[in-house]
């Protein structure tokens, strides 16, 4: 029975007196962080934000198994947000569309997430059409074609399923109900960007860059959280670091 299968599904719960802890004290450090940075001025603030953003195009890519020429990152980062740095270099059109999803998400974190959104996210990390030497469906929810969506282990004829995604014919209405609920003030916003990076890629609505986009919505979320565009933590970085874990 995969997760999507259950009967209360997408009706998420969870112990908030395990939580409430830990969540005090997450937004005890945030706010603490965050006073810190004002105190610092403004060059200094957009100088770390700058330094944050980078490493968080980075590391997600990284956790993909991908890797990002980090001078062409900062180029493309630096110049769409007309910061005046020595030594940029061109970037490429893959970079260019990483770095534009991850401003999207985070300069424009009061915008209402919606599908046109997310599907134009799609669509800047493939500029190509194709993932690797793979041709994939681009700036649109996978097909019926490349179901069933699944994380399988194991040699050919032993294979063991881990996982399994919600058909191709029940991601528009799956979708729709994840951004009406992300759209929603009734949660605390740090419990908010766990549960939808969880179920975003429990959707796994796309052929590919589902960890990226999963990833992007839950900056978003922090984002909201902290109420400021300015990022001086990286889940990605975090993550990365902690991925054996």
């Amino acid at each position: 029975m995969w997760i999507y299968e259950y009967e209360h599904w997408p009706h998420f719960t969870w112990r908030a007196e395990n939580l409430s802890e830990k969540l005090a004290y997450v937004r005890h450090k945030q706010g603490r962080l965050l006073g810190k940075m004002e105190r610092l001025g403004l060059d200094i603030r957009k100088e770390s934000s700058f330094k944050t953003l980078t490493n968080d195009v980075i590391k997600s890519t990284a956790i993909e198994g991908g890797h990002l020429n980090m001078e062409e990152v900062r180029s493309s980062l630096a110049r769409r947000l007309v910061l005046e740095i020595s030594g940029l270099v061109p970037s490429s059109r893959h970079v260019d569309g990483i770095v534009e999803l991850m401003l999207d998400a985070t300069e424009s974190y009061t915008k209402p997430l919606t599908k046109e959104r997310l599907l134009a996210w799609h669509a800047s990390l493939f500029p190509t059409g194709y993932s690797g030497l793979r041709r994939i469906t681009v700036g649109n929810w996978r097909t019926e074609e490349s179901s069933p969506m699944q994380v399988v282990s194991g040699r050919i004829g032993k294979e063991q399923i881990h996982f399994e995604a919600a058909p191709a014919g029940k991601i528009d209405h799956e979708i729709t109900l994840f951004l009406e609920w992300f759209e929603k003030n009734d949660i605390d916003p740090v419990l908010k960007a766990g549960i939808s990076h969880f179920w975003f890629v429990t959707l796994h609505p796309f052929d590919d860059g589902n960890g990226r986009i999963a990833r992007a919505i839950c900056d978003m979320a922090l984002a909201r959280a902290d109420e400021t565009s300015d990022r001086f933590y990286s889940l990605s970085s975090q993550i990365e670091s902690e991925r054996k874990d």
